[in-house]
This record gives structure tokens, sequence and C-alpha cells, in this order.
């Protein structure tokens, strides 16, 4: 009876110091990435409050609006092989996400228009738009709204509802899981260490076997994203606002986009882009339809491919 009870307070004492190891390398994680954010961004007045940008590279501009649970980090990540075949990444942070604003109006059509106070803010007069995902929605309403503003448009793996249903249709069981994650820094935190591969697969829509089958700089750049999620408390109000509009049927006239207009996705992405882009390539008249047979909902083992498609794009269509 003593063994056992000097076990069992041996293995309560090992929890604790477990517990609290974990919890000081969460807060040293948490203070390291704001650390990171906060230092590489600049923040301007908008009409909308406060907008957040960076800027990096060197040549002709390109913007570049970031996926759900991103920020400016995430769409310096996902143009960051078109920085290195010779643009300039303009990147800011949409509605609710790091330190940009989060006004009563979050639509895609206010964020759109919002982001011309950033091209003014650069001295930029016109450019290629580029959006990830639900980034997609903003950029399309910019090429629409402000076409004298935007060169090129790239709907990237576009999140939009065109068949009168959410393409992130989770299952009840999967909405409390997602929503316990994505309600708490320490939940996301832990379980992306835990459980990558699933966290992968539910958030980034992403089968994680591919990681295996693609070199080792596309599986950092899987891992990278997933975690560019974290801080959840940064990002709270524009999560919330991206699955309102992913979900919501789309009321943007993609069939009056006039400015040319590359659309790519992948057969296997779990969110069902793929059916989506086709859609987009219908309504809207003389676009490039791309789709990978695999990749997921981050186009993984093609970002140099997907780079070289999305350079080519904007110089073609500039010549």
């Amino acid at each position: 009876m003593t063994s056992r009870r000097a076990f069992l307070t041996g293995l309560g004492g090992l929890a604790l110091v477990g517990a609290g190891y974990a919890v000081g390398s969460f807060r040293e994680a948490r203070a390291q990435t704001e650390s990171r954010l906060f230092s590489q961004s600049t923040v301007i007045p908008s009409r909308t409050g406060t907008l957040e940008y960076a800027v990096a590279g060197n040549g002709p501009p390109v913007m570049m609006i970031h996926d759900t649970g991103g920020g400016y980090d995430q769409g310096l990540l996902f143009a960051a092989k078109l920085r290195n075949r010779g643009f300039q990444i303009v990147a800011p942070s949409r509605f609710g996400y790091l330190r940009s604003a989060f006004p009563d109006d979050a639509s895609p059509v206010h964020q759109a228009d919002t982001l011309v106070d950033l091209l003014d803010h650069l001295g930029i007069d016109r450019l290629p738009v580029l959006g990830g995902s639900a980034g997609a929605l903003t950029a399309a309403e910019f090429a629409l709204r402000h076409p004298d503003r935007c060169s090129h448009l790239g709907l990237l793996v576009p999140a939009a509802n065109l068949m009168n249903r959410d393409p992130v249709a989770f299952t009840a069981l999967q909405r409390l899981a997602v929503g316990a994650v994505l309600g708490s820094d320490f939940a996301f935190w832990s379980l992306s260490r835990l459980a990558p591969g699933q966290m992968i697969r539910t958030l980034l829509a992403t089968d994680p076997a591919l990681l295996e089958s693609v070199p080792t700089e596309e599986r950092f750049r899987a891992q990278t994203i997933l975690n560019q999620i974290f801080p959840i408390n940064r990002k709270i109000d524009g999560l919330r606002t991206d699955g309102f509009w992913a979900g919501t049927p789309s009321p943007t006239a993609y069939e009056n986009i006039a400015v040319p207009t590359l659309i790519l996705s992948c057969e296997d992405d779990l969110f069902g882009t793929a059916a989506t882009a086709r859609l987009l390539a219908e309504r809207i008249a003389g676009s490039e339809l791309i789709i990978y047979p695999t990749g997921g909902h981050i186009w993984l083992g093609h970002d140099d491919d997907v780079a070289d498609r999305i350079a080519a794009f904007i110089r073609s269509a500039s010549s």
C-alpha cells in the first residue's frame, strides 16, 4: 500500500510538473509570436479604423489577401515564392485579424473599399490582387468595385457559397471540436503539437497523408501555415466573420468582373473549392482555370508551380 501511494504521489507530481511545463511553454510561445508579429507590420488609419499591413520584396507590387485564420504574415507566406520571382508583396490583415479594426460592417465589400486607403497610403495606382480562400471574397469585390486600381485578379482555392450550401459543412461534433479549438489559444497550441495531422485535415482541409509525398520545404510550409493561426485571441472576430460570409450565398456579381482573372484550386481540397472554381470560371468571362489533382486547400506540393503560373499570368496579361 505504501509503495502504491508513493507511486501515485510521484505520478501526480510528474503530471503537475508536466502541466506547469506546458503552461510555461505556451506562454513563452505566445509572447514570442506576438513579438514577431507586431515588429514586422505597420498600422495606418483608414476609413474603418486601424489597418495593418506589411510590404516585402522588390519589383512590381502585388497585393496578397490572406485566408481564414491568417493575417498579413500568412499573406507574405502564401506569396513568398512570388516574391522570389521579382515581385513586391503587399499583405494586409483583414477586418478582425491581428491589429486591423473590426467595424460593424465587416463585409468583403467594405473590406475591399478600405483596401483602397492602403493603396493610396503606399502611392500605388494599380496592381494585381490575389485572394486565398475567404480572402478571395474580398479580392473579387475589389476587382469588381475598383477595376481602375486592380490590374489582375487571382482567386486561389476560393471559398464562396455559389450553390446555396455552405462549402465548409461540419457535422455537429466537428463544429463542437472546432469551436473549442478556435475559442482557446491554449487548446489550439496544445492540439497543434499533439495532433498536427488532424489539425491540418480539419483546419487546412488537406489530407495529412500528402505530407509524406512532398519535399521537406512543403511539409515545413504546411506546418507554418498551421502555426500562424496562433494566437487565436487576436483573430476570433475575423474567424467568425469569415465563417459567416463563406457560408452565406454569395452576393458578388462575378459575371461583371472585367479584369484578367486566374482561378486556381485542387481537386482534393476538403473544403470543395474545386467545384467553386469551376463555377467561377463559367461566370467570369475569359478567366483562366487551373485545378491540380492533389494539394488540398493549401496547394501542397505545388507552391513553386503556383508562383510560376501567377507570375506568367501577370506578365502575359500586362503585355
